[in-house]
């Protein structure tokens, strides 16, 4: 579970990316989450930690890594550098027995140890991450039982701290890793797809609040409505009420964690002009009430 605030970045040609504040602070190591997934809601979004995410059982999702945007397999584990922009979308993802295990930590940590003779090959990797770095199937398959014992229910804090540590020594001897850069996109997504498809996001990021309709979206684009719900179900693999939900109930958590507004405050600076309404959305995105949300954020994570 992540803390966000939204913040408009002057970023030319590119989505506004919420910057993600973490349930991190400056004294903590590093932070674990594991999750079933039956859907990928958040928003593109950068934070300043390094950030490790497995995902198992996510054929024919879209991962998008600053200007990478790759369908993915059965498996998929890739390493971001802090600042660089990422998210996933479900595309062609069916969310069968899907999990996500997500370490994010500071790189900082490392600061005393990254010139270390025994942290070579952790620094030279660290190096490479500046826009992502994917790791083979084989590595995957050979650090899964070490993730899956990183993110278990009753974690000893400093056996974790070690297991993080021989992770990414792991890792960093992955000499078929790749990194990710402006070549690797789906086949058939063109420069105007991209175009189209973040003019249509950076959109519905600065106009959620307020009474966005299809006929508006299509218009932005010069399309029908009709090509435009068959563009959205293709790349997003969402309608477009499911995407625009997705970024409202997004922009209504963050507030949730990061302000005292009620909920129904915060209903209606979501776009939504009914409470009821907004608590189903809510609940079928997040899994719990917004009153439950904000009532138990902090108990969903666990840190060194």
């Amino acid at each position: 579970m992540y803390v966000c605030k939204q913040i408009h970045c002057a970023m030319p040609n590119q989505v506004d990316i919420l910057k993600e504040m973490t349930l991190m602070s400056a004294e903590d190591c590093f932070l674990v989450t594991q999750r079933m997934k039956n859907s990928f809601t958040y928003p593109l979004h950068t934070h300043p930690e390094f950030e490790l995410n497995y995902l198992e059982n996510a054929n024919g999702a879209i991962r998008i890594v600053g200007d990478s945007i790759e369908e993915i397999g059965d498996l998929d584990l890739v390493l971001v550098a802090g600042g660089t922009s990422h998210a996933y979308s479900n595309h062609k993802c069916k969310f069968e027995g899907t999990t996500e295990i997500t370490i994010q930590f500071y790189r900082s940590m490392f600061d005393s140890l990254i010139n270390k003779r025994h942290f070579k090959t952790i620094k030279t990797m660290f190096e490479n991450t500046a826009h992502g770095l994917v790791f083979s199937r084989q590595m995957i398959i050979h650090i899964r039982p070490k993730l899956k014992m990183i993110s278990g229910d009753a974690p000893d804090s400093f056996q974790n701290f070690l297991l993080l540590v021989e992770i990414l020594k792991n890792l960093s001897l992955d000499g078929s890793a790749r990194r990710l850069n402006a070549s690797d996109k789906i086949k058939d997504f063109s420069h105007l797809d991209s175009d189209r498809l973040e003019k249509i996001m950076l959109f519905l990021h600065e106009n959620y609040h307020s009474n966005v309709t299809l006929t508006q979206i299509a218009g932005l684009i010069n399309t029908s409505e009709s090509s435009l719900t068959r563009f959205l179900k293709k790349w997003t693999g969402k309608t477009f009420i499911d995407n625009l939900n997705d970024i409202r109930i997004s922009g209504a958590a963050c507030r949730l964690i990061d302000t005292s507004d009620s909920v129904a405050e915060i209903c209606y600076k979501s776009g939504y002009n009914n409470l009821s309404n907004f608590n189903r959305a809510f609940r079928k995105r997040k899994g719990l009430t917004p009153t439950e949300y904000r009532e138990k954020y902090a108990r969903s994570r666990f840190m060194v």
